[in-house]
């Protein structure tokens, strides 16, 4: 089979040489010189290539499938063997180019250059297909990696409108004057300034999107520095030791905890003058403070300046990543390990910029609706330059722009590297940087160059440094950093361009020193950045980033700057040593060598200079940070009583889905006071899909800046209608976007002390599947709320096809500790269901996520069962709905879920037919029937001394010798999670494989989920037991048209045909 695959791809590729040149095939296309000259006498090689090439094509398939074949029968079927001069000539009569000795010979050695006496496959084919052409030669610009690239659309310039043609040419002309006699950068200014004149003009045009490569804000129009420069440099030393060390001293005593130095060395000194001057704290007022969003492999240093404040003990950094015996400090931000430290979890690449730009929207929502006071309220997102490769963050950065947040300060830590390697070696990543923000409509502050360096661009008269260091590659950059040779900086960037005077009067050890230090390593410049931020945050109507220029590992010398630095966990002695004198830390060799308690860490005390400087900066600014003080939100809300849930307790003969029972119980939760205004619906762009559109017009949608147009559908009742204290948040096209507004909304009640309860309800396989990660991290940030996981089922959202028909969200999310999966059958399920999850979340104050299938396929809704604590039941995840019927002759358990249900019912009264009762049993969450059985496992291999303990799903279905059958809209191995547990016979029916469309009826069958098949199902495991005659069970079968043939074309590879 593999061969005659092969084959067939050497016949396309032989075809693509003469039919269509361009085009791509499987096997590498084998594109061959032309000559095909015939003699009578000895042929050449270069003939003989042309006969074998002729050969293979004009046999169509057959050719290149005979040579396949033969191949690798000879080969013995293994690609990676080869074949000698025999085999060789053996082979090209089979496929019918004859050859003498000498013909093949010389044949044979033009595929084996290297005369080993053997050629493989691969060099046949490469040999044959002769040398790869150009991708596009059009692509000539890839030689080239800085400046600006070539366009194809420069023409369109000439028949573009040009209103008065000689004006026109004037202006151009002026340009072009410029460039000649004072050169390119002269002329970028220009622009630049005529560019800005027009804006304060009025004039509609956008502004440049990137601007020369210095310091946004000028050495003489930075404020002056409010704090003790001297003691904070002596506390940014402190803490960056303390963190290197805290990494380097737990990989030391337990080898492989990881961990990592070199990203807080390059962020540390923003990070102290934030703390010391901008991070506001819970108690400052305006809100509860500023939310910061730091990056995770940074973790160290946010532990190092707490253990100065006295928050952490010498203990606890001293169990850095060591936590299971409790007391130790989590590997990165994570809330859900410690509760009162951490407020933002960040690791997973690219989820903390876009957590923090929901945040900040999610602010603003906030006091529009007038929940909370935020006018205080920042948002400052720590992002590395390599984490903005991620989607999630260039998402996150179109989206704060054009919903104009303010309140937003991004800084991007540009140190140029990513885990193994630079950003982009060939380019500027600072410029590309300011394109993307500045086009998104940021505020961009750039923070590149330090206070000496700066000097230089200051006193760049003619521009020509800057050109130089605008098409200096990162890489070299980098490179300057790893190698710290002054000399070498001063041939490369200066000499060899001709500016040697400019560092004349720099010694190369001060020209190190000076490119050693940039912007992001300068408090003072770092201060006048913020400061501008800050500004920006309070008066300005867009978000700000500031792109500050660092140096990963900065002050270790061994490593800082180099591509091995971030896998960087231990430090040797020597390094040590090195690391103490640079950054002047008061402690001896014999400290550092032979540490005793973790001597090695360094903390002058509550009573030294540089404490008391940290706790009084702080407490100016509100209090410490990190930190998370959630609200008791049983204190706060006062929940609805159980009456608000007792909606569909009578039942239906009107057919419903469970999903439009959601939406009237969420309505009737929206009106309900203090409670319903706490209640947010959210939803992707489906409302009329989820029957919510009828919303749109009593609750509104969120509009910051209000509807300022009329609606198509501005003239009926349930319009399309938008205000800024809308209460839905309707949030486009985006599962990412919304989930990260629904952990914003799910921890508001520890942000901002206003609980809110966020209801987001969307197509169900875009959900676990689709964004299951920023789920996870919406869990550690212990956010509460509601996930809907709307057209679920395999078959019940039967239109759709493969990659919207969901049967495993329920068991993906029973990974995720928090997330308490449902899926309910009936509109009274629904409502107790929130009614449980509200009460455990509020009532109890436990963090948990809430996640139910809805469906929606309209069926009768029964009134509630007259079973004795079936409530409690039904929320352990099963309860008995019907009893069986006394007087039959068997009786079997069937088992339902969801929209199969109805399925169940169905077999129920075709069993009937057969002398068969059941006995109908919902289960509501089978994950935490298997969780509860977990617990109780545990408890009894724990307590060998006590009786063995019975879970709940045991005790209801384990002592039971008959017939069971379990059909969901799901996956067989979600139910499964039980199988142990149920005595008897078990059958489980599921919706295992690759969704499609077509009617629910058809898919159902195919699915073998239908009432047909759970009463063949049942028939069968009773002939089994022997109690009904196998006639029985197969005259069910062929009555109901059941077989066991079940072609299925997206695994059956022979349909593919």
């Amino acid at each position: 089979m593999a061969a005659a695959r092969i084959g067939q791809s050497l016949n396309r590729a032989l075809r693509t040489r003469f039919n269509a040149g361009n085009c791509r095939s499987y096997t590498p296309k084998i594109n061959f010189r032309a000559g095909n000259n015939f003699s009578s006498g000895p042929r050449s090689p270069e003939q003989l290539m042309g006969e074998l090439r002729v050969v293979l094509t004009s046999k169509e398939m057959q050719g290149a499938q005979e040579l396949s074949n033969e191949w690798f029968a000879l080969a013995d079927k293994d690609r990676s063997k080869s074949i000698g001069p025999d085999e060789f000539r053996g082979l090209m009569e089979t496929i019918g180019l004859s050859l003498q000795p000498a013909e093949s010979d010389a044949l044979f050695g033009v595929f084996d250059p290297r005369k080993s006496g053997e050629i493989s496959y691969t060099e046949f084919t490469n040999t044959l297909r002769g040398e790869m052409p150009k991708f596009a030669a059009s692509l000539a610009f890839m030689d080239q990696y800085t400046g600006h690239y070539p366009s194809a659309m420069a023409s369109l310039r000439r028949v573009q409108p040009r209103f008065d043609a000689a004006e026109t040419d004037e202006w151009l002309e002026s340009l072009e004057a410029v460039l000649s006699h004072h050169g390119p950068t002269r002329a970028r200014f220009l622009i630049h300034e005529l560019m800005d004149e027009a804006v304060r003009k009025g004039v509609p045009i956008s502004s440049s999107i990137t601007t020369p490569m210095c310091n946004t804000i000028p050495t003489d129009a930075e404020p002056k520095y409010p704090g003790d420069l001297a003691m904070e440099n002596r506390i940014s030393n402190l803490v960056r030791w303390n963190a290197a060390v805290m990494v380097s001293d737990g990989n030391k005593r337990a080898a492989g905890v990881g961990g990592h130095i070199g990203t807080f060395a390059s962020m540390c000194d923003i990070w102290e003058v934030g703390m010391n001057h901008f991070f506001r704290g819970k108690a400052y007022g305006g809100g509860m403070g500023d939310q910061l969003y730091i990056q995770g492999h940074a973790a160290p240093g946010a532990y190092a300046r707490a253990y100065l404040e006295g928050r952490l003990s010498l203990d606890h950094i001293m169990n850095f990543r060591q936590e299971v015996k409790g007391g130790g400090l989590s590997s990165y931000p994570h809330p859900r390990l410690m509760p009162g430290f951490w407020e933002n979890p960040t690791v997973s690449m690219g989820l903390g910029p876009l957590q923090a730009v929901c945040q900040a929207r999610f602010f603003r929502y906030l006091h529009l609706r007038g929940l909370a006071d935020t006018s205080a309220s920042r948002v400052w997102c720590f992002i590395g330059d390599g984490e903005m490769d991620e989607p999630e963050s260039i998402y996150a950065i179109a989206r704060a722009g054009y919903e104009r947040l303010n309140n937003l300060i991004m800084i991007v830590n540009c140190n140029y590297q990513r885990l193994d390697g630079p950003v982009r070696g060939n380019s500027k990543v600072i410029q590309e940087f300011e394109g993307v923000f500045r086009g998104a409509g940021y505020d961009c502050i750039k923070l590149i160059w330090g206070d000496t360096w700066n000097d230089l661009i200051d006193n760049d008269h003619d521009g020509r440094l800057i050109e130089v260091l605008e098409r200096t590659p990162d890489g070299d950059c980098q490179r300057y950093a790893a190698k710290q040779d002054g000399r070498l900086i001063r041939a490369e960037i200066f000499e060899a361009n001709g500016l040697a005077d400019r560092v004349a009067h720099l010694s190369d050890d001060e020209l190190l020193s000076a490119f050693m230090l940039p912007g992001g390593h300068d408090h003072k410049k770092i201060y006048a950045a913020f400061a501008q931020a800050e500004k920006n945050a309070e008066s300005g109507g867009r978000p700000t980033v500031i792109l500050a220029k660092t140096l990963k590992g900065f002050s270790l010398a061994t490593f800082q700057g180099r591509n091995t630095v971030h896998q960087q966990k231990t430090l040797k002695d020597e390094e040590m040593l090195s690391f103490r004198d640079v950054l002047n830390i008061p402690l001896t060799d014999e400290q550092i060598k032979n540490p005793k308690g973790g001597d090695f860490f360094r903390n002058p005390g509550p009573a030294s200079a540089e404490v008391q400087y940290m706790k009084e900066r702080r407490a100016q600014l509100g209090g410490f940070l990190p930190s998370r003080t959630p609200a008791k939100t049983s204190t706060l809300v006062d929940l609805p009583g159980p009456d608000t849930y007792t909606l569909f307790d009578k039942g239906s003969e009107k057919p419903m889905s469970t999903t439009m029972a959601f939406a009237g119980l969420l309505r009737k939760l929206m009106k309900l006071g203090d409670f319903g205004k706490r209640c947010v619906p959210m939803v992707t762009d489906e409302a009329r899909t989820f029957g919510m559109n009828a919303f749109f017009h009593e609750f509104k949608i969120h509009a910051p800046f209000g509807q300022h147009y009329t609606p198509v559908d501005h003239d009926i009742l349930m319009k399309y209608s938008e205000a800024p204290d809308g209460q839905i948040l309707q949030e486009g096209i985006s599962e990412a976007g919304a989930l990260c507004t629904w952990i914003a909304t799910g921890t508001s009640y520890s942000s901002q002390g206003c609980p809110m309860m966020p209801f987001f309800i969307y197509y169900s396989m875009f959900g676990f599947q689709r964004v299951g990660d920023i789920i996870w991290q919406g869990a550690d940030a212990r956010a509460r709320g509601f996930l809907l996981g709307a057209t679920a089922g395999r078959t019940t959202l039967n239109g759709e096809g493969l990659q919207h028909q969901d049967g495993h969200s329920l068991l993906i999310g029973l990974s995720n500790p928090a997330v308490i999966g449902w899926d309910p059958a009936f509109s009274f399920e629904v409502s107790y269901i929130i009614e449980h999850g509200i009460n455990e979340m509020w009532g109890k104050d436990k963090d948990l996520i809430y996640y139910i299938s809805l469906y929606n396929e309209n069926h009768p809704m029964p009134k509630l069962p007259s079973e004795p604590d079936f409530k409690d039941n039904l929320l352990k995840g099963l309860y008995r709905l019907r009893p069986a019927k006394e007087g039959m002759a068997y009786t079997v358990r069937l088992i339902g879920s969801g929209s199969i249900m109805q399925q169940v019912l169905r077999a129920a009264d075709l069993l009937e037919e057969y002398d068969v009762a059941t006995e109908i049993w919902s289960a509501t969450n089978y994950g935490e029937l298997h969780r509860e059985a977990v617990r109780v496992e545990r408890q009894s291999r724990l307590r060998p001394h006590e009786p063995k303990p019975t879970c709940h799903v045991e005790k209801f279905l384990g002592g039971w010798d008959g017939v069971t059958v379990i059909a969901s809209d799901n996956i067989t191995a979600y139910p499964q999670l039980i199988e142990k547990y149920v005595g008897g016979e078990l059958i489980i029916l599921g919706t295992d494989g690759f969704g499609r469309s077509d009617t629910r009826e058809a898919l159902r069958r195919f699915f073998e989920v239908d009432a047909e098949s759970v009463t063949a199902s049942a028939l069968s495991a009773l002939s089994r037991q022997g109690k009904v005659p196998a006639d029985v069970a197969l005259g069910a079968m062929e009555k109901y048209g059941l077989t066991e043939d079940r072609p299925d074309i997206t695994m059956d590879h022979e349909w593919q045909a």
